[in-house]
């Protein structure tokens, strides 16, 4: 039986936990330290520390500060482990908090993180999922039931100062191309709201107010949000540091790929059982820069699904040059005005690409000037036939516009 490393107490703030951490830094001390060859589980918060509720109301998505986020547990050291090798990491199995067998799915507010598709929905909604062991339900999103993909949104590994200072140039450089945008571009470290784990003090505030936010993938891993890297994969990732510095949170029980929502899987407080081994200066071996991973074994098995097409061409008709971006927007547009046939409301059917195992695929970058992308959707999560009819679609869902629940900006 694997050892639990990290506990977290779900009732208790994610602030006064000294084995989670909620920006990067190379001088976040361990948590705690492995061999190569151990296994072990680590417990999470959801990726807010609890902000989110199980209840009828989606004030608490229009008003978090996204500046909280994410609470990760770790970092772990692995004994032996040196900047160049690859640490390889095995998801022997992720599941929900036994007292938390729920989970969450938000639209943030464009005036607060906005999302994929935030020009369209601009207002903070959320829907809460019901898990029945590998199955989900939500009373917000009815007609749907489907299994998760259980998977880490965020694992990664602590950068060394170079890798931090790149990430904080580069970053901070974009967002003066336009400070003022609504959302912004990216978000620059801010101290008021980091916690380092166990680096406190002085030594602590100085790491905070150049500690990196972990909204975005980066060359360490990160906040990747890949729907693939679920139970039974492995994952090989760079080391930066001495220990590798391995973390992870923001688990999610199911989600789309892209999660377009932005809050845009169901977000759930939970545990992940992991081992954890090295191939020592393994990225000049493989020449490898970002993680690498060998998808789960164990997947949802749908077969038969109904695909949209997205152009890049956007909603006002502008032509954009292959772009990849436009067309994937434009795919899940689509297959939204689609569902909202059936009676479900436009921010009904955005939850369900956001939560459900539905597909994203690149499908063409080279035919000049609209690139392809679709989106796939699995037809057997819903309890009645999406496909197209001779005599037209039936409506289903009934009362559809008032189930997901909405609130205006405050």
């Amino acid at each position: 039986m694997a050892d639990t490393l990290i506990k977290v107490d779900l009732a208790q703030s994610a602030y006064e936990n000294e084995q989670v951490h909620n920006r990067w830094h190379p001088d976040i001390p361990m948590a705690c330290w492995v061999n190569p060859g151990d296994e072990f589980i680590l417990e999470t918060y959801d990726w807010t520390g609890g902000f989110i509720k199980n209840n009828e109301s989606a004030d608490d998505v229009r008003d978090i500060d996204l500046s909280i986020v994410h609470f990760l547990s770790g970092p772990v050291g692995v004994r032996g482990v040196k900047p160049g090798d690859l640490l390889v990491v095995d998801l022997l199995d992720v599941g929900a908090k036994p007292e938390s067998q729920w989970g969450f799915n938000g639209f943030f507010s464009k005036q607060n993180g906005g999302g994929f598709l935030t020009d369209h929905f601009p207002l903070a909604q959320k829907s809460i999922w019901d898990f029945h062991g590998v199955y989900t339900t939500s009373r917000h999103v009815p007609g749907v039931e489907f299994a998760g993909l259980i998977h880490p949104g965020l694992i990664g590994c602590l950068p060394d100062p170079k890798l931090l200072h790149t990430w904080n140039e580069r970053e901070t450089g974009l967002i003066k191309t336009d400070p003022n945008r609504v959302p912004p571009l990216a978000n620059p470290p801010f101290a008021a709201t980091a916690h380092m784990g166990k680096l406190v003090g002085d030594a602590g505030r100085r790491a905070a107010a150049e500690g990196a936010r972990t909204v975005p993938p980066r060359e360490h891993g990160g906040n990747c949000d890949i729907k693939d890297l679920s139970r039974g994969s492995k994952v090989y990732f760079p080391v930066y540091v001495d220990g590798a510095g391995l973390s992870v949170g923001d688990l999610h029980f199911s989600q789309g790929d892209g999660e377009i929502t932005f809050c845009g899987a169901i977000e759930m407080a939970g545990w992940v059982h992991m081992r954890v081994n090295v191939i020592k200066d393994g990225m000049a071996k493989y020449g490898i820069k970002n993680p690498i991973f060998k998808p789960s074994p164990i997947t949802p098995t749908y077969n038969d699904y109904l695909i949209f097409e997205g152009i890049s061409v956007d909603e006002q008709g502008k032509q954009h040059y292959l772009d990849v971006n436009v067309a994937y927007r434009q795919a899940c547009l689509n297959a939204i005005e689609y569902l909202t046939k059936f009676g479900y409301s436009r921010a009904q059917a955005y939850a369900i690409l956001g939560t459900a195992p539905v597909q994203g695929h690149i499908s063409g970058v080279v035919d000049i000037p609209n690139s392809c992308a679709t989106l796939w959707i699995p037809t057997q999560i819903f309890d009645f036939d999406i496909r197209p009819q001779a005599n037209g679609p039936t409506v289903h869902i009934k009362g559809g516009a008032d189930v997901l629940l909405s609130q205006d900006v405050a």
